[in-house]
């Protein structure tokens, strides 16, 4: 009786080596341990959504400043070629009469020292332009004398058309008691040979139109210096020296807005 042939292990011993169609082990490569390796994560649809919301806000944020540095430009070209085309002015102002009617100083160790005065204030408003209309809400009028308020009125509302002029008249008064740092700033004036300073100025608001544009309402100071005015001798009025006088016209906001 013939005893079994031995066979050749196929599986090597735990699992070391195997066998090929010749019959001899194939050794096994081991699996080496990288401790940098990254572990692979796979992203979850949370992390995928919110990439994508912030791709978009980003793309919108691009294009919102774009457009408005778009229109940005348009608007500086309109306002280039409508200021060449029309090359408009800012009103003008000017002082032509300041007459002088009360100007009384009392000053008593008793009781405070107090002011009483009355101005007639003539002046004329121009628009030297051709194709602009301004529209002026009622003016506030003050009348200074080193920083010492001496007057106050005010003027009503007018339109001033395409180069054209208006004559205006306000009455100034004031009753009022004045601080010692007052009246002695008030007093050293009152006391020059070549009269005391006078500075009035004038606040409102306006609108301009142009063709088919439309401002909206601005506001303007006019301060108009120079003046020099004398206390009235009696009952006869003074009449203040208003040749070297000179308004200025300042925009109390410097952004223009038009409407169509």
């Amino acid at each position: 009786m013939t005893e079994p042939t031995s066979k050749p292990n196929v599986n090597g011993v735990n699992g070391a080596a195997t066998a090929n169609g010749n019959g001899n082990p194939v050794p096994v490569k081991a699996q080496l341990y990288n401790p940098n390796r990254q572990v692979y994560r796979p992203q979850s649809q949370y992390n995928r959504r919110r990439r994508s919301n912030r791709s978009l806000c980003c793309c919108c944020c691009f294009w919102t400043i774009l457009t408005v540095l778009a229109a940005a430009l348009l608007v500086a070209i309109v306002g280039a070629a409508l200021y060449v085309l029309y090359h408009p002015h800012q009103p003008q102002f000017s002082i032509t009469n300041l007459r002088i009617a009360k100007m009384n100083l009392k000053t008593s160790t008793d009781s405070p020292s107090h002011l009483t005065t009355l101005f007639n204030l003539t002046l004329i408003a121009k628009n030297p332009n051709n194709h602009l209309i301004f529209f002026y809400e009622p003016f506030t009028v003050t009348a200074f004398s080193d920083s010492v308020q001496i007057g106050n009125g005010s003027l009503p509302a007018f339109d001033s058309g395409k180069n054209n002029q208006t004559s205006l008249r306000s009455v100034l008064s004031d009753s009022q008691d004045l601080d010692t740092d007052s009246l002695t700033s008030l007093r050293s004036g009152l006391k020059k040979k070549k009269g005391f300073p006078i500075v009035i100025q004038m606040d409102t608001k306006v609108k301009m139109k142009m063709e088919w544009l439309k401002s909206k309402k601005v506001g303007i100071r006019v301060t108009c210096e120079g003046i020099r005015g004398f206390v009235p001798a009696g009952k006869s009025p003074s009449v203040a020296s208003v040749i070297n006088s000179e308004c200025k016209v300042d925009l109390r906001i410097k952004i223009w807005k038009f409407s169509v």
